[in-house]
């Protein structure tokens, strides 16, 4: 009882969400919707004007052209449509010339899989065999079933894409780009904290481990941004409605780009957070010099500051992020030459100073190849 009542309010505060404001929720709610309006004003036209046998074949097929983008329910129905014409050409075909028997089931079903192996047919491959054996064993290859069947198909095809088109998906494109900046301030404000925390006299250790442990999340949630951007860039594809503000052929892709940025960035900062960890429940991270810390702290927030110009919703100024880039550069070049003529410290310092200063390194080399790509797009 329990788990009913947990699945029920999980249900309606999903459909809270849908009702506040645009966003995943809502256009899932009005994609069932359309489904729902299509599949019954296809049944309707197909038990009107069809044979029952054929019916069935108008919503399911009113089902296949309602997916998420209008796009992708073109290409889906057009790939259904062409499984569907093979399958019931292959069933009247061998019907007509060697008639309806077992080896010639056989001989389609051989030839259905063959055929639905062809790559344009996507995912819909399996529908050549299925069709065909609704035309060889329902219609007996009959050219009359073989006609009111693809006209089912026809009448579901035209309802769902009708349906979607009047009722286009909505553009989220300023939403996209907003989660990528969202992102983008978290990773900025991370850094910021594991400056704090090399500059702290007595850093939380609990606080740097539940840092390792969010890594975790935050690659799951630039994962799901990057699919949600992905999506984003197919739904303007074909879709009448236009994005608010215009610009999304440029801003949806920049930010793709960004997304790969921070992917990569992501890596060695979650190395850096590491190689903190173990340091301080060895003790090593007590013996850094002072100095060592404070001038590597000022390196990590002017990457923090370059990171949240290449998340921010405007496009990036190249001139003014190269000079944030270069900023921190010179100041990890200072850090690095005067780690090295710096009094010999012991083995195990030397070794954590050189993991901190590699990390940073290539932390900035990968904010200033994504300074070219996010720039360029």
């Amino acid at each position: 009882m329990r788990r009913i009542w947990t699945a029920v309010t999980e249900r309606a505060s999903y459909l809270r969400r849908a009702a506040r404001g645009a966003g995943a929720e809502r256009d899932e709610v009005l994609l069932g919707a359309k489904t729902v309006i299509a599949a019954m004003a296809a049944w309707v036209l197909a038990r009107y004007l069809l044979p029952p046998s054929v019916s069935t074949f108008a919503p399911f097929t009113a089902l296949v052209a309602l997916q998420a983008t209008v796009y992708r329910s073109v290409r889906d129905c057009i790939q259904y449509v062409l499984a569907m014409a093979a399958g019931a050409t292959l069933a009247a075909s061998l019907a007509a010339l060697a008639g309806v028997h077992g080896w010639t089931f056989g001989l389609l079903t051989l030839a259905a899989l063959c055929v639905g192996k062809i790559r344009r047919l996507g995912q819909h491959g399996t529908q050549v065999a299925i069709v065909g054996f609704f035309a060889f064993s329902s219609g007996q290859g009959q050219i009359g079933y073989i006609g009111h069947l693809v006209a089912a198909v026809g009448i579901g095809a035209l309802c769902g894409l009708a349906v979607h088109l009047v009722l286009a998906p909505a553009r989220h494109t300023r939403h996209r780009q907003q989660a990528v900046t969202d992102l983008y301030r978290t990773l900025a404000q991370r850094i910021d904290d594991l400056a704090d925390t090399l500059e702290a006299s007595d850093p939380d250790r609990d606080h740097l481990r539940r840092w390792r442990r969010d890594w975790h999340g935050l690659s799951a949630e630039c994962e799901r941004i990057g699919h949600a951007i992905d999506t984003e860039i197919e739904n303007g594809r074909m879709n009448p409605r236009r994005t608010i503000g215009g610009g999304a052929d440029e801003a949806l892709p920049r930010a793709r780009e960004a997304i790969a940025v921070a992917e990569r960035g992501m890596d060695h900062l979650r190395s850096m957070t590491r190689t903190l960890d173990y340091a301080l429940d060895s003790g090593e991270l007590g013996g850094l010099p002072a100095a060592f810390r404070t001038r590597f702290s000022a390196v990590l927030r002017s990457a923090a500051t370059a990171m949240e110009e290449i998340g921010q919703v405007s496009p990036t100024d190249p001139d003014l992020l190269d000079a944030r880039i270069d900023e921190a550069a010179t100041e990890l070049g200072r850090v690095q030459q005067r780690e090295r003529t710096a009094p010999g410290a012991s083995p195990a310092v030397h070794a954590l100073q050189g993991t901190l200063l590699t990390d940073a390194g290539r932390l900035l080399a990968d904010l200033r190849s994504g300074r070219q790509s996010v720039a360029s797009t």
